[in-house]
């Protein structure tokens, strides 16, 4: 399922965020979404979820304006994992997995078995099922965060929405998340656009990037070509370092400019 923002324009009380983006997902594309703080990475992913309506300019969703569909039509579209998982509920882990399956529910219809093998699977798939039972306060930060994830890919939508997945998640869960992202990308040919950090991670595991500058797009690409020297030093104020291997870069070396 194809992403596009034409001409999209938003906007705080305070500040203005975004400008004029332009910008097109392609269908079972993997992007990193970047830049430096308050730079709209959140806001254009909320933009696209249509949780928040442009002030100019529209989001379409293989060509059809977000704005057009139903709730219970995005949620069959479009999964969004937010950065900070609520947390004022008392559902245990497995019922708010189970969440994810409203959307192709009835009213009033109650879950079937397909639905809690879903929910089994994305689970274990999540590293969760041990918490099937536990409820938000039993919970570490990256264990709801690994929850929600979960709930998100029971949605089973061919569009997926991530701020920031792995911010609370300790580096074994890092990897092991991201991994299983770049699994469901190539197999399941998903649509992921996750807003990330370490730009070591996204080289290893996005293979398309857009960066973000002053309210527009600085870059718009592969995420090798796109983590240059040149484009982190404008977009983050670091010095970075290309650290070679075959030939290719693996990682990057990075240091504040004035060292």
């Amino acid at each position: 399922m194809t992403i596009e923002l034409k001409d999209l324009s938003y906007g705080y009380t305070q500040r203005r965020v975004l400008e004029g983006l332009s910008v097109r997902f392609e269908r079972g594309g993997m992007y990193a979404v970047m830049g430096a703080n308050g730079c709209g990475k959140t806001t254009l992913l909320r933009l696209v979820a249509g949780l928040l309506t442009p002030e100019r300019g529209e989001v379409l969703l293989d060509g059809q304006s977000v704005g057009s569909y139903t709730a219970r039509e995005l949620a069959q579209r479009m999964a969004f994992v937010r950065q900070y998982p609520q947390t004022d509920f008392e559902f245990s882990a497995f019922e708010t997995v189970l969440m994810g399956r409203n959307p192709y529910q009835r009213r009033l219809q109650n879950e079937s078995q397909e639905d809690w093998d879903i929910v089994e699977r994305c689970m274990k798939q999540t590293n969760t099922w041990h918490l099937r039972f536990a409820k938000p306060n039993q919970m570490s930060g990256g264990e709801l965060q690994r929850v929600m994830l979960a709930r998100a890919l029971a949605q089973e939508t061919p569009v997926m929405l991530l701020d920031e997945p792995v911010s609370n998640l300790d580096i074994a869960h890092q990897f092991e998340i991201l991994e299983l992202l770049r699994t469901i990308n190539r197999e399941e040919h998903k649509t992921i656009l996750i807003v990330i950090h370490d730009l070591n991670m996204a080289l290893r595991y996005c293979p398309q990037l857009v960066l973000l500058h002053k309210g527009g797009i600085h870059y718009h690409g592969t995420t090798e070509q796109g983590l240059s020297p040149e484009n982190i030093r404008t977009v983050f104020n670091i010095h970075a370092e290309p650290v070679m291997a075959d030939g290719e870069p693996t990682l990057l070396r990075l240091r504040p400019l004035e060292l």
